[in-house]
């Protein structure tokens, strides 16, 4: 949860988040009027159903935080069981997501696909500038920015302790960097790969295995990187809070409650059924 940057906005940002799709999109294809319409009327059925059926969840799970903080600073138990249910959000919300996927992809032309090669390797190397600039110490000290950066719009200004905390930590992933880079390109391509077959009886079932389970796609090396980066990242949190004082804490929990609120006042469709799931 620290580590999530936010729009400044977040209900303005959740609003207009299906516009926003479409506009990723666009940067990596270019779409029919009738791709984009079929995009426009999925992810407005997608959002329908997160509305009323995952804020909810993302409610409780930030009252949860609350509690825990109310008593003090969060054991790291209590950060583990936190971190693993926010992950838990995602395998749902990634299955609602695979027909919108396979819709839009089975649909596109042979010019389209070289279109969408083209602008990933074009992205790829874009990324490879911009985490990859600069020796081992260079790559780290701009790792240790990014993630204080993130820290300090949850928990306000770090004292010193926990600045060396996140130097140290960024020093600890060497070489995370360029496997997270390595496997997004594997998984890109095994998607291209499938892309060739997208007229087969078994193409939605090849980006349901992509979307469902992207670390076969990404490698082993890969998947490995992600499960120690979790357990990293879950032990740097730990460290924060410990080392917090009462302003971090007492700045955290406006964050979350701020966010909270921000999820309750969210009304993404008009309609009885809806409004009563994100009001009450």
């Amino acid at each position: 949860m620290l580590f999530i940057s936010g729009c400044s906005s977040t209900r303005l940002a959740y609003r207009y988040a299906d516009w926003g799709i479409v506009w990723w999109v666009e940067d990596f294809i270019s779409l029919s009027q009738t791709q984009e319409q079929q995009l426009d009327d999925d992810i407005e059925s997608l959002k329908r159903w997160h509305c009323s059926s995952e804020l909810p969840r993302y409610r409780a799970w930030l009252s949860s935080i609350e509690s825990d903080l109310a008593s003090g600073k969060p054991t790291p138990e209590a950060v583990s069981r936190l971190q693993n249910q926010l992950a838990g959000f995602f395998p749902l919300l990634m299955k609602k997501i695979t027909p919108v996927a396979v819709n839009l992809l089975s649909s596109l032309s042979d010019e389209q696909v070289r279109e969408l090669a083209g602008n990933m390797e074009k992205n790829h190397r874009e990324l490879e500038g911009e985490f990859l600039k600069g020796d081992a110490e260079t790559i780290a000290q701009a790792r240790a920015e990014r993630t204080e950066e993130r820290a300090e719009r949850w928990l306000g200004s770090l004292n010193a302790t926990q600045k060396s905390l996140i130097k140290d930590w960024s020093k600890s992933r060497k070489g995370q960097t360029e496997i997270w880079l390595a496997g997004r390109r594997n998984w890109q391509k095994a998607l291209l790969n499938a892309l060739e077959n997208r007229n087969d009886p078994g193409f939605d079932a090849t980006v349901t295995e992509l979307i469902s389970n992207p670390e076969a796609g990404r490698g082993d090396a890969s998947a490995q990187s992600i499960d120690e980066s979790m357990a990293a990242m879950r032990s740097l949190i730990q460290q924060l809070l410990q080392a917090s004082d009462a302003s971090h804490l007492d700045h955290l929990a406006r964050q979350v409650s701020k966010l909270r609120g921000d999820f309750k006042a969210l009304t993404c469709v008009p309609g009885s059924e809806v409004a009563s799931h994100i009001y009450h």
